[in-house]
């Protein structure tokens, strides 16, 4: 599991940074904030807080959430796909795709805090999906490096 939780943060990673790059390629119509920074400032509002954090403090809390939220994927999909044969990047992938769907399709959606996927524009979802992709990915390599790397040291 902590092994899981360190690949999801790290994974993390890699997809926000392809998350910012395709966004900045948008149409300036669909420039939306991405979702990460949407789910937290839905949060900021529910809590009460939105209009006493700056910006600066605001984006600080969206990344921090975006990584926590990783390694919180990545430990429960460690513990889950150790259980099924196969490559861990397609595993991994797999799981990008998963968690994309369960998220904006499942909980998101279920505790109204963005619309489900079905109503945001194509492009964005498509980023997004890519974006699962690329951390699914990331976290399956990264889970193999870290179960080699520990069998080596219990050696």
């Amino acid at each position: 599991m902590l092994m899981g939780a360190a690949a999801g943060f790290i994974s993390t990673l890699p997809m926000t940074i392809f998350m910012q790059t395709a966004w900045m390629q948008m149409p300036r119509r669909e420039m939306h904030p991405l979702p990460p920074r949407q789910i937290t400032r839905k949060l900021l509002r529910r809590s009460g807080v939105q209009g006493r954090i700056n910006d600066r403090s605001e984006t600080a809390l969206t990344l921090l959430l975006h990584f926590l939220f990783g390694a919180a994927a990545g430990a429960f999909y460690g513990v889950l796909t150790e259980k099924f044969p196969g490559r861990d990047e397609v595993k991994g992938t797999l799981a990008g795709a998963s968690l994309w769907t369960g998220s904006y399709l499942g909980w998101i959606p279920a505790l109204r805090i963005l619309p489900p996927a079905t109503q945001h524009p194509w492009r964005m979802n498509l980023l997004m999906l890519v974006a699962h992709f690329i951390w699914g990915f990331s976290w399956g390599i990264l889970t193999r490096m870290f179960s080699s790397r520990k069998q080596y040291i219990e050696l």
